[in-house]
């Protein structure tokens, strides 16, 4: 692989990071931005100048990973050139598929050839996606190849996100990149650090990733007692305080995020689906616990890898980053010391993560985790 990655501050120019003498062959283009920056109609444009042969993708964030900094009100860009292995890109919009995530993920993987599949990338518009749906309808044709990724993000503002493939983004587009090649190593892993606290309660009323009643009580209701003043702070400070949820037909906990609240229905809208006869648990975060889950992440990453990364596509969580706040450097830090620092770091804080479990291939929707693909040929 052969990299070259940019940043663009605020009313600046484009700046190359590293290698700017390289001309890079049909290279894979990721620009990692905030939503006021990508909705600059020249956008496209100027990347394209950049790189008239490149496949383009774009994803608005809650903050931009480039190498060890996370950067804000910024545009970053990374493009790869695969030297010995191919890739695809296929875009779909909710709005086509009249918001029906199961719907449009079987018509993305529908157009995916499944010949030589290693594996699928997501970057998903992150405002009303839901993302356990999403995965579902990805996963009707792909059973033997892992999915990872991320929803896009719009710092803590949560009004909209957008995304793009070779073109200007917009809302509500879903893009996947299908990586194939013999020689490419591909591995994945995803670890939150928070911590449960408070009573268990399950679930008796829910539709989709809609929460309307813990033990037969509104939802919304007993989480604003928890959140006490926090509460008037709502969606935003639900951050802090996510869900832990366990199913009874899987073996981990999942941790859900708050996107919105409903107080007409008193009903909380997750990221994710959470079912009927759930179990939940209120979380809270220790700043070291959560750095130690980076670096976890990172280790479970590497377990079985036979080469070094050459790079690593990082999906930390907006509820990571505002906890850590001056410290959100130190998970970056965690992992390019796991990895290696040969590695090339591109990334963004999201609204939900996508990767399976440690020691699965079935992929889940997370929240409130550090994610990481790691990739060399």
């Amino acid at each position: 692989m052969r990299f070259q990655q940019f940043e663009k501050k605020k009313n600046k120019n484009w700046t190359a990071l590293q290698a700017n003498h390289l001309t890079l062959k049909k290279p894979l283009v990721l620009v990692f931005g905030n939503r006021y920056a990508l909705e600059n109609t020249n956008v496209y444009e100027e990347v394209k100048e950049l790189f008239p042969d490149g496949e383009i993708i774009f994803g608005s964030t809650a903050g931009e990973i480039i190498g060890a900094q996370v950067l804000d009100d910024s545009l970053t860009l990374t493009a790869i050139e695969f030297e010995k292995s191919t890739y695809t890109v296929f875009r779909e919009n909710s709005f086509d598929n009249n918001k029906d995530a199961i719907q449009l993920g079987k018509a993305l993987i529908r157009k995916v050839p499944k010949e030589g599949l290693k594996h699928i990338f997501i970057i998903s518009e992150g405002s009303f996606i839901n993302g356990s749906a999403l995965i579902e309808g990805l996963e009707t044709m792909t059973s033997n190849v892992a999915i990872t990724g991320g929803l896009c993000g719009d710092d803590a503002r949560f009004e909209k996100t957008i995304s793009g493939y070779n073109e200007n983004p917009k809302e509500g587009e879903v893009i996947l990149i299908a990586f194939y090649g013999a020689s490419l190593e591909i591995s994945y892993a995803q670890y939150g650090g928070w911590t449960p606290f408070g009573p268990e309660r399950i679930i008796t009323k829910s539709d989709q990733n809609i929460l309307y009643e813990l033990d037969n009580q509104p939802a919304l209701d007993l989480y604003k007692k928890y959140l006490g003043d926090k509460a008037a702070e709502l969606p935003k400070s639900a951050l802090l305080y996510p869900l832990s949820v366990k199913t009874k037909n899987k073996k981990e906990s999942i941790v859900r995020t708050i996107l919105t609240i409903d107080e007409e229905s008193n009903a909380m809208i997750l990221a994710g689906d959470v079912p009927e006869g759930s179990i939940v648990q209120l979380m809270m975060a220790n700043i070291d616990h959560i750095v130690d889950g980076a670096l976890h992440a990172a280790e479970i990453g590497m377990k079985n890898r036979i080469h070094k990364p050459e790079l690593a596509l990082l999906i930390s969580c907006i509820g990571r980053k505002l906890v850590l706040d001056q410290r959100v450097e130190e998970e970056i830090e965690e992992v390019i010391e796991a990895i290696g620092s040969q590695a090339t770091v591109s990334g963004f804080y999201s609204y939900g993560e996508l990767a399976p479990f440690a020691g699965n291939q079935s992929c889940e929707l997370h929240n409130q985790t550090m994610t990481l693909t790691l990739f060399s040929e």
